[in-house]
Order: C-alpha cells, then sequence, then structure tokens
C-alpha cells in the first residue's frame, strides 16, 4: 500500500505565491493548505484497512501502572507476614495471610485495566 504524499514542491510553490501576493491572503492560503492536507488525509484513511488506534494516554490522575511494583512490595512482605502467621496460627494463618495478599493484587490489577 502506497501512501499519497503532499509533493514539497506543491507546498514550495504555494509558499511562494502567498509570498508575492501578501498578507491580505493569508487566509486564503492557509485553507488551500488545510484543505489539500485533508484531502491526502481523507484518502489514505479511505485506503487503510483498519484504523489506526492511538496509544493509550495515562490517566488523568497521574496514576501509572505499578503493577509491578506491587507485586514485588508484596512478595517482600509476604516473607514477614507467612512467618508471623504460621508461628501464630500455623498452616491456616499461612493460608489467610497469603489470601490477603492475593486478593490485594488482584483487585489493584481489575482496578487499574478499567477504562
Amino acid at each position: 500500500m502506497t501512501t499519497r504524499r503532499l509533493p514539497r514542491e506543491d507546498l514550495t510553490a504555494a509558499l511562494a505565491a502567498r509570498r508575492e501576493l501578501g498578507p491580505d491572503y493569508d487566509a486564503a492560503f492557509i485553507e488551500t493548505v488545510v484543505d489539500r492536507i485533508e484531502e491526502v488525509l481523507d484518502t489514505s484513511a479511505a485506503a487503510s484497512p483498519a484504523p489506526r488506534r492511538r496509544p493509550r494516554a495515562p490517566r488523568a490522575s497521574g496514576a501509572g501502572d505499578y503493577s509491578l511494583l506491587l507485586a514485588v512490595l508484596s512478595l517482600l512482605a509476604a516473607i514477614p507476614l507467612s512467618a508471623i502467621a504460621v508461628v501464630n496460627a500455623g498452616g491456616l494463618g499461612l493460608s489467610l495471610a497469603w489470601a490477603g495478599i492475593v486478593m490485594i493484587n488482584v483487585a489493584y490489577g481489575l482496578r487499574s485495566r478499567r477504562p
């Protein structure tokens, strides 16, 4: 697929004509250039098989993706929590401690994937 581009010569000639005509014709010059650009964009959009997707913008609140950080911190917290849980409540305590860690990570994962 070839993409039609605005010829550089056309833009150069239009700019030279604008210089010759003076500042009174600035609006007409801008209209002409914008019309040509829109024409090229319309033909290239019609020729493309699928629309291009823009990269996802960061959230407005400034929150980034901290999934990896949360996972690492969860593993670091799991070490002392596991020891404390086993000493005080045995296997049931260990299961509850890990269930809590897993639930926090899953909840964060589900929250961060919402649009």
